[in-house]
């Protein structure tokens, strides 16, 4: 398919030619035409699918071939709003705006915590016809009555899952409130917890669902690594394993955002160099930690899958899951950031006990079991077989296994539970 094949107007179509595009991803081919006929959008897709140019290309098309209204002092108005969590997705969706509507007369603008908002007050006076906003920001100039949505047509939220993991979710509800109720909408999110769920039911009128899986990456040149380690331990055991110098740098995977705070603090403390990003932290925060991350004067990033989301980070020598992630493909996605543009890579990830399920789920993906690693921590995850009478839990290295005898009492469904097998604590 081509994107002629699209209905794109030839603006559109000599802006994607001077860019280079000659063929639409999946979600562009599954997406622009529902919106380019005025649907709402349910997107499921994560970051590097082509998601911005399967909304932005219909957004410019729909408001080029319709009138354009304009204010009481004549200027133009926000017709279309993007809403995006961060100042480094704004700034990317925007560049895409400009160059996909160079030959339209649109104008898009982006607002974004962080810097002065002078010149994007100038930019509003002025008016714009497109506005690529975070959350935060926006709030700020609608309650200084700097920016007026009542002429909103289509309304876009990029990324909403990582928005309400940011502590955005009340602001764009809020937001969203100041919208007409009659507009397309186009939601995209990589993934659906139930607070995205609600959000999407509550805003969107019969959908198209898209849901669109990326490519893997390439790990065959990436080094993987197991070891099995008490809870406990974690911490002592990523300390242990950055005593290696050739660990230049290190990108660390937590399942919480406390967690990533924990780990951090734990490293600084024995004059390990680490800083932390999450949803928690402010944009300009997270921004000077990738920053310094990418100068080498910090060598550890340890981060939750989605704050690391988008990030770009040339030459990571190693990946550590200090948790293994629940879902099998996010570990792909986590060990694909280091081994890139043929450099080699390496990957550690820790299970403890309650993991063991995890690991199985992701060896079973990935088609091989990963390499085990002896270490100074270590427990031994041996599960012992049901025995006619007893069952037998699993063992830490050097102790013996936990015996349990079956009596009648406990095939009363109240004490069933006690003889399911559960890891030692």
């Amino acid at each position: 398919m081509t994107f002629q094949a699209l209905e794109l107007s030839p603006a559109l179509l000599k802006a994607l030619e001077k860019e280079q595009y000659t063929t639409p991803t999946p979600i562009q081919a599954q997406a622009i035409p529902p919106a380019l006929a005025g649907r709402d959008l349910l997107g499921i897709a994560q970051t590097g699918t082509g998601k911005t140019a399967a909304f932005a290309l219909p957004v410019l098309q729909n408001l080029a071939q319709r009138s354009q209204p304009v204010s009481r002092r004549s200027r133009r108005v926000i017709r279309a709003l993007i809403l995006t969590p961060t100042r480094e997705l704004a700034l990317q969706i925007h560049t895409s705006f400009q160059s996909y509507g160079l030959f339209t007369p649109l104008r898009a603008h982006v607002i974004y915590g962080g810097v002065s908002q002078k010149p994007q007050e100038m930019a509003l006076r002025n008016g714009v016809d497109i506005l690529v906003a975070t959350p935060g920001r926006l709030k700020d100039l609608m309650n200084q009555g700097l920016v007026d949505l009542s002429h909103i047509e289509i309304l876009t939220l990029d990324e909403a899952d990582r928005m309400l993991d940011m502590g955005f979710i009340h602001d764009v509800r809020h937001i969203i409130g100041c919208t007409p109720r009659k507009r397309q909408t186009l939601f995209f999110s990589a993934t659906m917890p139930p607070d995205i769920v609600t959000l999407s039911r509550d805003l969107l009128q019969d959908p198209v669902r898209i849901a669109i899986t990326p490519d893997k990456p390439t790990v065959e040149k990436i080094v993987q690594s197991l070891y099995h380690v008490d809870k406990a331990s974690k911490r002592d055991l990523l300390r242990y394993l950055l005593q290696d110098p050739h660990i230049d740098s290190a990108l660390v995977f937590t399942r919480t955002k406390h967690g990533a705070d924990r780990v951090a603090r734990e490293l600084n403390r024995h004059n390990i160099q680490a800083l932390a990003i999450h949803g928690n932290k402010s944009q300009q925060a997270r921004q000077k930690a990738l920053q310094q991350f990418k100068d080498r004067t910090v060598r550890v990033l340890v981060a939750t899958d989605i704050a690391a989301r988008g990030l770009d980070i040339e030459e990571l020598s190693h990946v550590v899951n200090f948790d293994l992630p629940e879902v099998p493909e996010t570990y792909i996605h986590r060990i694909g950031r280091t081994g890139r543009a043929g450099l080699a890579g390496e990957a550690f990830s820790f299970c403890d006990a309650d993991e063991l399920k995890l690991l199985k789920d992701i060896e079973r993906l990935c088609g091989r079991s990963i390499k085990k690693i002896d270490h100074p921590y270590p427990f031994t995850p041996h599960v012992y077989e049901n025995k006619e009478n007893k069952e037998l839990l699993p063992r830490r290295s050097g102790s013996r296994p936990v015996q349990r005898n079956r009596t009648k009492r406990s095939d009363h469904p109240a004490h069933r539970d006690r003889n399911r097998i559960q890891p030692l604590a």
